[in-house]
């Protein structure tokens, strides 16, 4: 198994017409960029695509691949939240990314 964690910008120039009117736009492009970009991986691996955006949408592959890693831990663990502790740490990564990619863009004066 192969996979891949992509973060685009929700608020991008570029894609901000479209996540302005479409959940998961931002996610859902940079699914179809990533699928297209290792397409020759699937004859070998299975390939998963984890995409969130920074305003915190995920796509659909993201959120099925987080769950069904939850279910496998919970039949370890016993601990049914699992899946949703998963979901809270990784979207603590997302928010502290956004965290420091705000604190590079002010001023330094």
């Amino acid at each position: 198994m192969a996979w891949d964690v992509t973060v685009p910008d929700t608020y991008a120039e570029s894609l901000i017409d479209d996540t302005a009117t479409e959940a998961e736009a931002a996610a859902n492009q940079a699914a179809t960029n990533k699928i297209a970009k290792y397409n020759e991986l699937a004859g070998t691996h299975i390939f998963c695509l984890v995409a969130i955006e920074t305003g915190g949408t995920w796509n659909q592959w993201a959120v099925e691949l987080v769950q069904e890693i939850g279910r496998r831990a919970t039949l370890i663990t016993g601990e049914p939240r699992e899946s949703t502790f998963l979901f809270q740490q990784l979207s603590i990564a997302v928010q502290r990314g956004n965290a420091v990619a705000f604190l590079n863009t002010s001023d330094s004066d």
